[in-house]
């Protein structure tokens, strides 16, 4: 009886140790996450509150609008290698994310003309805009409502309800377990470190297994996106309002937006916005698709190849 008491007295111990730790772990996680925003970023008033955006590089401008859970942060990462080839990335956090204000009407729509006020601020008076997810909505409703400030309009993996039927769908408990997770970061920090593979899965619908398959450097991306969803407590106003606009029947007049425009997307993202993607070039006129067999939602292993694309589709340029 000793004994046993002995044995259940260490493992409890062992286990307050683990929850020490994991607290530890997660302060720090979400402390590292503050500092890695701390000091990127500018800010700007505008008619709908406060915009943050970010610059980075120089040459071509071009606008990276984030998906669900980035910020201005996450566009950088997106457009980090078309900015090593020659290109210079404005990135703004979208409304309800990070810095950025989150007015009563946060819909693409006027995300798209509030993005004005931000060209017209850094003096720039026509730009390429790309968006990535829920965030295309926004692109695409910035060059159809101000074509002359839009020179090229890319769409990647673009989230967007089309055909009646949210192409998010979750299950009950897929819904709760989300809800849960995307309302606190400690919550968020035990699931993401727990189950890594599952967050891949669920939030960034992409399969894991592509991981064994990718090098290094496409696997160190996966990281840093998950990694740039904390603080996820930052973001909740701006995921839920991409739930609601990516989940609703668009009201986007596609066929009616006017400037070039490339569309790219995955074969198995787990969002089915290669079926979006398709709808969408018969849409716009004149647009290209490219749709990779494999990546997912993040299109992990296609970084290199998407930057190519979008580069000489902005250049102008022949892909070799």
């Amino acid at each position: 009886m000793i004994a046993r008491r002995a044995l259940l007295s260490g493992l409890g111990g062992i286990a307050l140790a683990g929850g020490a730790w994991g607290i530890g772990d997660c302060r720090a996680t979400i402390a590292a996450a503050g500092l890695r925003l701390a000091r990127r970023s500018n800010m700007i008033e505008t008619r709908a509150g406060s915009v943050e955006y970010a610059i980075m590089g120089r040459g071509i401008p071009l606008m990276m609008i984030h998906g669900t859970g980035g910020g201005f942060d996450q566009g950088l990462l997106f457009a980090h290698g078309l900015c090593e080839d020659g290109f210079q990335i404005i990135a703004p956090s979208r409304f309800g994310y990070l810095r950025s204000t989150f007015p009563d009407d946060a819909s693409p729509v006027h995300q798209a003309d509030v993005l004005v006020e931000l060209l017209d601020h850094l003096g720039l008076e026509r730009i390429a805009v790309a968006g990535g997810s829920a965030g295309a909505l926004s692109a695409a409703e910035f060059a159809l409502r101000h074509p002359a400030r839009c020179s090229h309009l890319v769409l990647i993996v673009p989230a967007a309800n089309l055909t009646g039927r949210d192409p998010v769908e979750f299950t009950a408990l897929q819904r709760l377990a989300v809800a849960r997770v995307l309302n606190s970061d400690v919550w968020f920090w035990t699931f993401s470190t727990l189950a890594p593979e599952t967050l891949l899965r669920t939030l960034l619908a992409t399969d894991p297994a592509l991981l064994a398959r990718v090098p290094p450097d496409e696997r160190r991306r996966a990281d840093l996106i998950r990694e740039g969803l904390m603080p996820i407590s930052r973001k909740t106003d701006g995921l839920r309002a991409d739930g609601f606009w990516a989940g609703t029947p668009t009201s986007t007049t596609f066929e009616d937006i006017s400037v070039p425009t490339l569309i790219l997307s995955c074969d198995d993202d787990l969002f089915g916005t290669a079926d979006t993607a398709r709808i969408l070039v018969d849409r716009i006129p004149g647009a290209r698709l490219v749709i990779y067999p494999d990546g997912g939602h993040i299109w992990l292993g296609h970084d290199a190849d998407l930057n190519r694309e979008i580069s000489a589709f902005i250049k102008g340029t022949a892909h070799p």
